[in-house]
């Protein structure tokens, strides 16, 4: 963010070879986050210090010895590679020439602002939880890509969401880790005097201020608050100290500092905001600052609510009301007790634009209830989950219809540079058009999958499992050999994976109504499948309960117990501490991918996206984007596309459902009818349907593009 106010210095942490003195801006933008090529630089250059940082290429040029860096300079394929990294970043930030630009050039400078609690870019960056933020995360990186004049406004979180570890019984630990700002793609902003960037927000009795952080995200610039400065109370310097707490003060001010701050920063950078984009109701506040900054121009109160509405984009991505931000009535009348005077209303007037009677003993304000009022476009996230959400929301709009209701939906995608294997990319490559990355959203491209030769795309993918196992077993290694696991946490962390033999991988927020322990519901019937002769499954579970969720982490015990039997041969693991790295080994490497969520409560899902475009099959209950997705002939579906009003008997009939569409038409399916070179033919011919199908709906280009034609462009627009 370099302009007359600010700017962003990139830090000089390197004592790097003048002839690769690039390296020292490319490592401060997650541009090489989706270019794996770049990773594949700095791996050759030290393969062993570049697994020690986890991937992180600001740590690996502050630890790297010279004698490696002199080496690439002094091996003429790593300087090419260098050369060719390094044109081609300069090539993709500095040019003017982008889809955004050329399709509508007369709104190339007109701003949106996009607003989340949390962003999954890269696991060096550990400011996410889980899908929201990895929604985030992809929504930028898209934006860069299609040259979207796009900014996003953040946390740093300075100890991130939790470590976790597994006990020998099971149990879920949280542990606490603190970022070293010095190890991680940070930017400081500075002010033209040279000293961190700052903003104030008004707390009860006191002002907060918070430092700015800009992540470069290709061409989109991320700014992230840091409220932990030695001026600000204990207490205020813990608001962006980590993740989703259960303090409802901590949160009010949270959510205070990242909507009202956010307003406050944007307009201290003199950034002129066209399009404001909530990503679930966290940043809410923010429209009631921009109702004060009208009225301080002179607009009405009626005046200054249309404009903000217009203006305005709501992403709800909850489908039960029990999961959506609200406060008690003390809260709001303690922290905005000045504010209804201040844009011209009375206290109630001022509950009322986020009043619900779900909560707190009676009346409470949401969240939700506030974004949805003083925006004029929302939307979900799945076609499901509007339909849901028109019935959650529908009190907001008395007298209107169901399908009348102004919910609609934009269907989550995931981007397709950060979640695809490199050799399926190279696959690709050969086999599509040139330019089929920039092409990813159109279906008649996706057609020419089914000309790759089935050999081919058999040998990429046995490759990825064997990856993701070697990976599995390299890691609980290094752990036993740590001293921190007993031996049956050694097998049960994935030491006898097998490359060889169908893989199912189910990696996800523990949440109850997630439903991991329907695999479990006979566990007689699985034990036989894992081990039966010639034809046996594995396995792999991964994922985090909230460190508040006791449920959750019961559900985590449950789980590790059966994964513990020995009769299960080793062939279920668990994978502890999920993070972003986790999720693309598995993702790539798995034969199939398992969701077995509660309809209707899973919004939409991503995860089973992102298996799908690196040939994995998805096995699903036809809830979120599965519903959409599924044909018949690319996957296969748990239960039925109807909702089960009885919870008891929706397990019954989708355990049942789900055993047996494993045992008669999965299994059989790999193992059998294969070629004289052990291909299984069909296996192969329902993965290149998924991908034909599934991948060019599914992304980040196409919703974006979606985003930008129904929701954007209308709000760019004055009367």
């Amino acid at each position: 963010m370099d302009n007359n106010i600010a700017r962003a210095e990139i830090p000089n942490h390197f004592d790097l070879p003048r002839r690769i003195s690039g390296l020292a801006e490319l490592v401060y933008n997650l541009w090489w986050a989706w270019n794996p090529e770049v990773q594949r630089l700095f791996a050759e250059t030290d393969k062993n210090l570049w697994e020690q940082v986890y991937h992180n290429p600001v740590m690996f040029l502050r630890r790297v010895d010279r004698a490696h860096l002199n080496a690439v300079i002094s091996q003429k394929h790593l300087l090419t590679m260098y050369d060719n990294l390094i044109q081609a970043f300069l090539d993709y930030n500095q040019s003017t020439d982008t889809w955004f630009t050329r399709t509508y050039p007369a709104q190339k400078d007109q701003a949106i602002a996009y607003f989340s609690f949390e962003y999954g870019l890269h696991e060096a960056l550990p400011v996410y939880a889980g899908g929201l933020g990895v929604l985030s995360g992809d929504h930028l990186k898209e934006a860069s890509d299609l040259g979207l004049p796009l900014v996003a406004v953040g946390f740093l979180y300075s100890k991130g969401y939790f470590s976790q570890h597994i006990t020998e019984d099971g149990w879920q630990e949280a542990h606490d880790y603190t970022i070293d700002y010095n190890d991680v793609p940070l930017v400081p902003l500075l002010d033209q005097s040279g000293e961190p960037f700052t903003i104030k927000v008004e707390l009860p009795g006191r002002e907060v201020s918070a430092r700015v952080w800009q992540v470069n995200v290709g061409r989109v610039k991320l700014l992230l608050l840091d409220s932990k400065l030695p001026d600000n109370a204990q207490v205020d310097q813990q608001l962006t100290e980590r993740l989703y707490g259960s303090d409802l003060e901590l949160r009010i001010s949270q959510e205070i500092l990242l909507g009202i701050g956010g307003v406050k920063l944007l307009h201290a950078l003199d950034i002129h905001v066209t399009v404001w984009h909530m990503n679930e109701g966290h940043s809410a506040f923010l429209q009631i600052e921009r109702l004060k900054n009208y009225l301080e121009n002179g607009m009405t109160l009626a005046e200054a609510q249309e404009e903000v509405k217009r203006s305005s984009i709501f992403t709800t991505h909850t489908p039960v009301p029990a999961g959506n931000d609200e406060f008690p009535l003390w809260l709001i009348d303690k922290y905005f007790a000045n504010t209804w005077t201040q844009i011209g209303c009375t206290r109630e007037e001022f509950i009322d634009f986020g009043k619900t009677t779900t909560g707190w003993g009676g009346e409470a304000f949401s969240m939700p209830v506030l974004a949805f009022k003083l925006s004029q476009r929302h939307n979900a996230v799945s076609e499901l989950h509007m339909q849901v959400s028109r019935k959650m929301w529908a009190p907001l709009w008395p007298g209107k219809k169901i399908e009348e209701i102004p919910i609609g939906h934009v269907t989550n995608g995931v981007h397709v540079g950060s979640w695809l294997a490199r050799r399926m990319q190279a696959l690709y490559q050969e086999h599509l058009d040139p330019d089929w990355l920039e092409r990813s959203d159109d279906p008649a491209m996706w057609e020419r999958v089914l000309s790759i030769p089935d050999k081919e795309l058999w040998i990429v993918r046995r490759h990825l499992k064997r990856k993701l196992t070697s990976y599995v077993g390299e890691r609980i290694r290094r752990q036993w050999m740590a001293g921190n696991l007993a031996s049956i946490q050694v097998v049960a962390g994935g030491v006898l994976l097998d490359p060889y033999i169908l893989t199912i991988g189910f990696a996800r927020r523990f949440a109850t109504y997630k439903r991991a322990n329907l695999i479990l519901s006979d566990f007689e019937r699985l034990l036989r499948l894992l081990n039966t002769a010639n034809a046996p499954l594995q396995i792999i579970f991964a994922g985090k309960a909230h460190p508040a969720d006791e449920p959750g982490k019961l559900l985590i015990q449950e789980l590790y117990r059966a994964v513990k039997n020995a009769r299960g041969g080793g062939r279920l693991v668990f994978l502890e501490d999920y993070d972003m790295n986790i999720a693309r080994y598995l993702v790539q490497g798995v034969d199939i991918w398992l969701n077995t969520p509660r309809r209707p409560l899973e919004a939409s899902g991503t995860s089973g996206q992102k298996a799908a475009m690196n040939g994995v099959l998805n096995f699903s209950v036809l809830d979120g984007w599965w519903r959409e997705g599924y044909n018949g002939n690319n996957g296969w579906a748990i239960g039925v596309d109807t909702n089960v009003t009885d919870p008891h008997e929706q397990d019954t009939q989708d355990a049942s459902d789900l055993y047996n569409t494993l045992e008669n038409d999965i299994i059989p399916m790999y193992y059998e009818n294969r070629s004289s070179e052990n291909i299984p033919t069909q296996w192969i011919a329902r993965m290149k349907e998924s991908i034909r199908t599934l991948t060019p709906l599914f992304n980040t280009r196409r919703m974006l593009k979606e985003y930008i034609g129904d929701y954007y462009l209308p709000a760019m627009k004055k009367k």
